[in-house]
Formats: C-alpha cells, structure tokens, sequence
C-alpha cells in the first residue's frame, strides 16, 4: 500500500498548495485511480518526461516538472561555474505548457541559474537552434509532440543544441530522482527578471533561425521566381508551426499557400483531431476538404512542436495520396544530392545519416552520388550526435540526416528534426517536379522502378495500465530466449541485439560488437533481405514493429509485409 502512503503525504504536506490537494481529496474513493497516480515517479527517461497532465508522482504536473528541474540545476551547478550557466526554455500550444515553461524557469531563478524563455510558443528545433545562439548551457521544451491533449512533456537539450545523451543524460537522470518533492526551491518570476535570471527572447532569435532554414533552400532564384506556380494548403494543427512555416515559405517565394482556418491558432484541446499527428490520415482531413476547393499541389501538416512534417500530394485523378515518412525520406535525398550535384557543391565526403528503422531505399540512391550512409540508433538525438562530431573531426561532411517518423533536417543550424526546414524543401522538390510536369508521387514511382520497391510498414500493439511495461519486458524476454533460427515464417539469417551489444551472423556462424550505443532493440535480417526490428516504445505503452521488405514489383513487396505481419499477429496472441 506504499502508493496510497504517498498521497496521504501529499495530502497533509505543506509543500504541495492547496488546489493540488482538492484534486486529490475528488479522487479518494477510487483506488485504481490513486494507484496509478502514486505507484511510481513519472519517470525522467533518456530525453525527459512525458504523460498525462494531473496531480500525482506518476503525472506531469508543476511538482514533477519542478523535480526534473531541480536535477537538471543539481547537474549543472556541480559541473559548471556558479553565475555563469543559462538554460534557453519554448514551449507549445498545450495545456499547461506556460505554466510548466515558467515553472522550470521559476526553479532554475531558485538555483541561480539564468532563464531565457521565449515571449511565446515556438518550434523545439527553434530551442535547438537559441540553445548555441545564445551560449547556453541547456535548453528546455515543454511539449508532449503528437501524443493527445491530456497529454504534456519535458525535453532536455544540451549545449550542442542536441537531446542529452550518454553519459550526461544519466547524470542528470540520476540528480532529478534524488530530489525530493519537498526540497524543490521556487522564485517569485518577477524577482528573478530583477535579478537577471530571467530573461524574455522573441523576434530577435527568430530571424536568425529564419534565415539559416531559407539558406537550406537550393535553388533559390528557381524557387523566387516560380513558388507562386505552386499550390499549398497547409495545417498547424493548432500548433507552433503557424507563423515560421508561413514566414519561410513567403520569404522563399511560395505565395499561393491556403491555411486550414479551423486548425490556424493554437488550442490544447485539439478539437477537430484527437491525435494531432501528421502521420496520421485522419489529422488530413479538412486540409483534404480545402485541398480539393483550391485544386491545391500539395498539404503540408506538422504536428504542435514543429518538429515532424506530413504530405499528401494530388494525383492525376485529384485525390490525394499520402506519403510515408519513409517517402519523403526518399524524395528529399534523392532532391538535395542530385541538385547539390548539379551545382557542384556535393562535398566528396558527404553523409546522409538515417535510424536504423528508416528504409534502405536512400542506401543505393546515396551510393550513386558517390555519398556514404550512416546508422544510427531510433531517436534524432543521435543524429545530432553525429553532426556534432562531424564538425568537430571533419571526418565527413553531413548532408541530410531523417527519420521514418516524419523527422527532417538539412544543415547544421540545428541539432534536431525541423518541421519548418522540411516544409519549404518538400515544397522546392514539388515545385521542381510541377515545372517538369511531374508530382512527387511520379518521381516516387520513377525511384521504385530504377532502385526496386522498398516498402516499410510499422504495426503497434499497445500495453496500458500498470501492467503494460511488465507486459512488453516479458514479450522481449521471449524474443531473446526463444527465437532460435526461424521467425515469421523467415529462416533467419543475423540477429542483431542491441541491448546485449551482440551482432550474430548465423550463416557464417560469427559474433561481433554493435558500434552503436545500447539499446532495447532487436533486428532481424531474414534469408530473402527482409528485415524485421522490434523496438518498446521510449514515450508509449506500445511495441513497434518495424517491417522492411523489397521486391521487384509494388505487388511483390506488399505481398511480403501482409505475410510478416499475420505472422506477428499470432506471434503475440
């Protein structure tokens, strides 16, 4: 009954005010409810927190946004010069996001440590970008992303601009859950603003990150010249992406761009769509209304915090056809080499960097521009890693770096995924193809025919409740113990664990190391190149399965999938 001990104490502390204890007092009766409120600490994971917004240790609310504040302060004040750090903090149109941006920043003020936080909601790959701008130590985002509205979280950055990583984030990881609820130190804002260690930043950051994102676009007196020919109805979805995509598409050139009015401004409730995920069909729906009326090109949709895109393009017949992540992967590779090419301006030591659940596809069109690609582990953190180290031993020059979960970045201005810089360039390669009479699902088709037809497909089996986690651990567990030399009906032919480091080549019966970081991931590499990943979502009760086939024909590979995938079905019966 340890979980009811600590909402008793929650209950009478003096610590926690007064608002907070009536929400609790309304849930006495059920059970259930407090112990899942209260059977653990909402866990501070490699990146931050994320989770329903409520009173509780299991919730994200001002106590546990402060908790994981005061760690991060705790880190910073052993490692760096008292007086000296700055932490840079956005955050998104949800609920409570200003409050929980104001509450990290109240702390840090409490901890000597100077905010800069931005006079409203702005893109995370903005707070990337502020982060080196404004020589800061940290940066922090309040965003839960696409997750629904009952929904928030909290990122930490780094002075890179990245996600922390190894070995700061478990530093920091280990410092937030040594704090105690109790020991959390508050600032009056306005005392802090006095002191200055609270700082309020806007337009002056914006315009410099402006200009990197337009310095992306190729070319440019292309674009200027003939944006207008191309039409775009593009969505928020109530989110941070409305006044920079806009701003940047404008500035580029792109002038006939028609805004879905009922998902223009900001709102946590996100009432026309649940889900506000662009990877989503259903979150397309009234962009595909005004689509249609405006016989527009293309739809452009991000999600809250800007940092993931979604197309659907109009095919010859009128309706529109959505593209994977995996898809515009593809089509912006194969754009930014190709036209880089053109201008001479490939460097010969150029990287395209991709998740290891991304699809191949980008491997054959990389290794035709003489350009190497790399993987890395699920997470764009890792991403910005690589670019981090490029830059410091010029070993390669990055390029284009992508995740299937609709994450894009060119150029080095930021150190993770941009919705905005990938607005404007799938807008370049549309308009480019316009011109020649082409849509992007054209040059997709064109692809398929000349590399073979790569086709991915992700399926997701959720695990909630307090269960669920024990659930996923006991289904990984068997994969590990129990998979021999077959699975999915697939004779296997290497298994590559990414938790226990061991790459095993069954065929010719060898091991070696992983040369990426650990992680809770599994890669099966089948006899006829199929390839299965298995992967416990960071942020989600859910497992995901990542599916990865080609064949010489669309019908061959859709085959394959349909094939794993009832295969996976009665796996996890």
């Amino acid at each position: 009954m340890e979980y009811k001990e600590i909402y008793e104490k929650w209950l009478k502390s003096s610590a926690i005010d007064e608002k907070t204890k009536q929400e609790l007092r309304e849930i006495c009766c059920d059970e259930e409810e407090i112990k899942d409120r209260f059977c653990r600490d909402l866990e501070f994971g490699t990146s931050g927190l994320r989770g329903v917004m409520a009173a509780g240790t299991n919730r994200m609310n001002k106590y546990t946004v402060g908790k994981a504040t005061a760690g991060l302060a705790k880190y910073i004040n052993r490692n760096y010069e008292k007086g000296k750090s700055s932490v840079v903090i956005a955050y998104d149109s949800r609920h409570n996001s200003l409050m929980f941006a104001e509450t990290a920043g109240s702390v840090l003020a409490a901890n000597g440590i100077k905010t800069y936080i931005f006079e409203t909601l702005r893109p995370t790959p903005e707070l990337s970008f502020a982060i080196r701008e404004l020589n800061a130590t940290a940066g922090i985002v309040i965003t839960a992303s696409h997750n629904p509205s009952e929904y928030n979280g909290y990122k930490v950055y780094f002075s890179d601009g990245g996600q922390i990583t190894s070995p700061v984030d478990k530093d920091i990881i280990y410092d937030a859950n040594t704090v105690k609820f109790s020991d959390i130190k508050f600032t009056d804002i306005e005392k802090a603003k006095k002191e200055g260690l609270y700082e309020i930043i806007g337009k002056e950051i914006d315009e410099k990150y402006y200009k990197n994102i337009l310095s992306q676009i190729i070319n440019k007196d292309f674009v200027k010249e003939n944006g207008k020919n191309l039409s775009v109805v593009y969505t928020p979805l109530y989110g941070t992406g409305n006044v920079p995509v806009r701003h940047v598409l404008k500035e580029a050139g792109f002038t006939d761009v028609s805004i879905v009015k009922e998902q223009e401004n900001p709102n946590g409730d996100f009432p026309t769509t649940p889900y506000p995920n662009p990877e989503e069909k259903s979150a397309f729906k009234l962009a595909v209304e005004l689509a249609k009326e405006k016989q527009a090109d293309i739809i452009i949709a991000n999600d809250p915090d800007c940092d993931r895109v979604g197309v659907s393009v109009r095919d010859k017949s009128g309706e529109y056809l959505y593209l994977s992540g995996n898809d515009v992967g593809v089509l912006l590779t194969e754009y930014i080499l190709s036209q880089k090419n053109k201008k001479n301006i490939l460097p010969e030591n150029g990287v395209v960097i991709k998740s290891i659940v991304s699809t191949d596809m980008v491997k054959p069109i990389c290794k035709e521009y003489g350009i190497e690609t790399e993987e890395i582990l699920t997470g764009f953190k890792y991403i910005g890693e690589k670019i981090k180290e490029y830059e410091q031993t010029k070993e390669k020059e990055y390029v284009f770096g992508f995740e299937e979960s609709y994450g894009y970045l060119s150029g080095t201005y930021a150190r993770d995924k941009d919705g905005v810089v990938a607005a404007a360039l799938v807008c370049e390669t549309a308009l480019y193809l316009k011109e020649q009479g082409k849509t992007l699902i054209d040059k997709l088709n064109e692809l398929y025919e000349k590399y073979g037809y790569y086709k991915e497909k992700t399926t997701s089996f959720y695990f909630r409740g307090p269960e669920g986690s024990e659930k996923m651990a006991g289904i990984m567990k068997s994969l590990r113990e129990n998979v021999k030399d077959s699975l999915c009906g697939k004779k296997i032919v290497k298994i590559k664990d990414y938790k226990t480091q061991v790459f095993s080549d069954l065929l010719n019966n060898t091991k070696e190391k992983s040369p990426l970081p650990v992680s809770n991931v599994l890669q099966y590499v089948f006899a006829d190149d199929s390839t299965l990943i298995v992967r416990p979502s960071g942020t989600e009760p859910k497992i995901k399965f990542y599916i990865f086939v080609s064949g010489k024909t669309s019908e061959e590979s859709e085959n394959k999938i349909k094939e794993m995938e009832n295969y996976l079905e009665d796996l996890l019966k």
